[in-house]
């Protein structure tokens, strides 16, 4: 399952916001649409559904023989439906963050250097969908790694501050656990429960190294013309109140994201499996 581990790598936290025709507004209230238009999270599903749609087509080759043809490819797309999507990450923010914590998150979002952290971590995301890009990626952070390098450096407490390899890691073993749930349910394997959980949690290892991999390669690719000083102050901004409440909300939103679509592919492909077998 590395595919799924390196969606949900990308995930690095404050990496979201809504593009303008797309803001998620039914049932958020004047200051929470204020913040999702800030953070443009329509640009982010979008390049999300993309990914999910090449990943639909990886199932596709590599577990169904490439048979899926054009239902599989609606039924990717509609699992990867961004109303559904967006929905989900409303819910996060409804019940995260109170209004002073949004206040907060929009006055350091809707400004000049916000934006411009914003545009650069979506074009990152866009670029390491290469494969070539993304191994330039982390090729530049095996580099660096074990040294002394000062972005290096700011990147790391970024990173820790906002604990964001463990949330990926946990992220990952999640969305792999529902997926192989959703594949027995519908006769794809046999698996009982305890054998899932066992086979997930092997995978820890190698999930763990694979995030840390992708997230501090997409980060020093993401911050490269980022100041030093525009650096720090996302660093304040991330250790306030405001930034740990918007950075957990976020994550509990994709998370439930990603446990919805993972089952639902695995269920998916279980179908597609036993109906090949017929």
């Amino acid at each position: 399952m590395r595919l799924l581990v390196r969606l949900r790598a990308a995930l690095c936290g404050l990496i979201l916001v809504v593009a303008p025709g797309m803001a998620p507004t039914s049932g958020l209230a004047g200051d929470q649409i204020d913040l999702a238009r800030a953070l443009r999270l329509g640009e982010v599903i979008e390049v999300l559904r993309d990914e999910g749609r090449a990943y639909g087509q990886t199932l596709n080759r590599d577990m169904l023989g490439g048979r899926g043809g054009a239902f599989w490819s609606a039924e990717v797309a509609r699992i990867y439906g961004a109303a559904r999507m967006e929905d989900i990450i409303q819910i996060a923010m409804l019940n995260g963050m109170d209004a002073d914590q949004i206040d907060q998150s929009l006055a350091f979002f809707d400004t000049d250097q916000g934006q411009l952290i914003l545009r650069l971590e979506t074009s990152a995301r866009r670029a390491m969908v290469d494969s070539d890009i993304a191994q330039a990626a982390y090729d530049a952070y095996a580099a660096l790694k074990g040294g002394d390098d000062a972005r290096l450096a700011l990147i790391t407490r970024l990173v820790e501050i906002n604990d964001l390899i463990e949330y990926n890691v946990a992220g990952s073993l999640s969305s792999n656990f529902y997926f192989l749930t959703g594949l027995a349910q519908s006769g794809g394997s046999e698996q009982s429960e305890a054998e899932i959980t066992a086979d997930v949690w092997r995978q820890e290892d190698e999930i763990r190294t694979d995030t840390r991999e992708w997230i501090f390669g997409f980060m020093l690719m993401a911050y490269d013309p980022l100041l030093d000083a525009d650096l720090e102050a996302y660093i304040t901004y991330s250790a306030s109140p405001a930034g740990q409440s918007l950075n957990a909300a976020l994550f509990n939103g994709f998370d439930a994201m990603y446990q919805a679509i993972s089952h639902d592919l695995g269920r998916m492909v279980g179908r597609a499996t036993k109906s090949s077998e017929l």
